[in-house]
């Protein structure tokens, strides 16, 4: 276990870390970003404002996760990650970053309408980013799906070894 600790301590380090720079993009950064992007292009009428709140939304999902993940190293460190509690924990996890995706597919596509029909936005790059970030979501949220069926294989074969013993 004491490998374990090696890495369970500087991540949770970096969780409080990022957690802390999120609340502070929440809170700070995002919202003086899209008010002043606002101010400058009123143009674009509600498009900064559903960016803010879709923003904020995408990050609370993040902070989200890394409670998860600070709940499952504690699991780990006690060694009881099989449990019924970590299942719980992965649980959550799995279905906020679906919802989170979910969230980016509807932003995406509905900013991909904005760009076609506003002539001063239409850059193929942004059709391409945002195609790019949706496709990479899918990824991390088939990954975790996956990660999750192996954490119930695992916690299976481990109750059947207990049972041999």
């Amino acid at each position: 276990m004491t490998s374990l600790n090696r890495v369970i301590v500087p991540l949770r380090i970096l969780i409080v870390l990022v957690f802390a720079g999120l609340v502070v993009a929440q809170v700070m950064s995002l919202p003086g970003e899209f008010m002043q992007q606002a101010r400058e292009a009123p143009e674009l009428g509600p498009v900064p404002w559903i960016l803010l709140a879709f923003s904020i939304l995408e990050v609370l999902c993040v902070q989200v996760v890394l409670v998860c993940i600070w709940r499952l190293l504690s699991l780990i460190r006690a060694d009881r990650i099989f449990s019924a509690k970590s299942f719980a924990w992965v649980d959550v996890m799995t279905w906020t970053i679906v919802a989170a995706w979910v969230m980016l597919f509807g932003v995406a596509a509905w900013l991909m309408t904005v760009f076609l029909t506003t002539p001063e936005l239409r850059d193929p790059g942004n059709g391409v980013v945002l195609t790019g970030l949706v496709l990479i979501g899918g990824v991390v949220v088939l990954v975790v799906v996956v990660l999750r069926a192996l954490l119930h294989q695992a916690a299976a074969m481990r109750s059947d070894l207990e049972e041999v013993i």
